[in-house]
């Protein structure tokens, strides 16, 4: 890729040809075995026996602590998943050939910034008996959500990940963020899914990465890792994923960019 080093992880050995073929570096995260072409979270400095919680934020801990100080500037660095990849915004909408739709490299549109995070998608579109089913208390302590546009990140937070979790996480947040991102997650219903990003300024990834680790080990203290249910057990992740927009729209200026969704490519070699 193009001036450009993109890391895309998985927790199966599988995947390898996929991400390959994108012209993306593996990264294996989890207990699983996998062959030496994948780069790992587990050596140096590292905090990879929390994966189980953090997923993909282990390697991205491990970045930070052990690639990121060497990283030149204006050389764009990137995260994604095997399942969540950056598009070819050119060719997105007319072919579903994975080596014409997934990014292999870095558009020119994209060195008027410094990051680029992937498309909002919007959570207030959930039909009506999943919510009663899935948000009852949810829609008992805000009745509002009954309409679209008041089905706000933190109300979505709670339907899924535990109620009141995500306001008692922002309450350990510093003060320069504190009320910032807790009035950002009542008032949007749509954030940047997957906890992908790409950035080219080193100053600016390690600040973020200070600000997410900073408050994600703040949040340790009061959920623990007693953990149980997909919701709860990555609620570290989860938390991530929705700093991520609300961080990088407050202090830069970012491209949106869109996703390739794996399930939904049509793979043709």
């Amino acid at each position: 890729m193009l001036n450009a080093t993109i890391y895309c992880h998985s927790l199966y050995n599988s995947m390898l040809g996929k991400i390959q073929k994108a012209g993306y570096v593996p990264v294996g995260l989890g207990p699983s075995s996998f062959s030496s072409e994948w780069m790992r979270d587990n050596t140096l400095i590292n905090i990879a026996h929390k994966n189980k919680y953090y997923a993909e934020y282990t390697f991205y801990y491990w970045y930070w602590k052990n690639i990121l100080p060497k990283k030149d500037d204006n050389h764009w660095v990137g995260f994604c998943s095997y399942r969540e990849l950056w598009g070819n915004k050119s060719k997105i909408l007319k072919n579903s050939n994975f080596n014409d739709i997934v990014l292999t490299k870095i558009p020119e549109q994209w060195e008027k910034y410094d990051v680029v995070i992937g498309e909002p998608i919007y959570i207030n579109e959930l039909k009506i008996s999943k919510l009663l089913k899935r948000g009852l208390w949810s829609l008992a302590r805000n009745p509002q959500a009954v309409f679209k546009n008041k089905r706000s990140i933190r109300f979505q937070f709670d339907m899924w990940h535990g109620n009141g979790y995500l306001d008692k996480a922002i309450d350990l947040l510093g003060d320069e963020d504190r009320e910032d991102f807790r009035l950002y997650t009542r008032e949007n219903v749509s954030f940047s899914r997957g906890n992908m990003f790409v950035c080219k300024s080193k100053k600016i990834m390690d600040d973020y990465f200070n600000s997410i680790f900073t408050w994600l080990e703040k949040c340790e203290n009061i959920f623990g890792f007693d953990l149980s249910g997909y919701g709860k057990t990555r609620i570290y992740a989860f938390l991530a994923e929705r700093y991520l927009s609300y961080w990088f729209n407050k202090y830069t200026k970012p491209l949106l960019w869109p996703v390739i969704f794996f399930d939904t490519i049509n793979e043709k070699n």
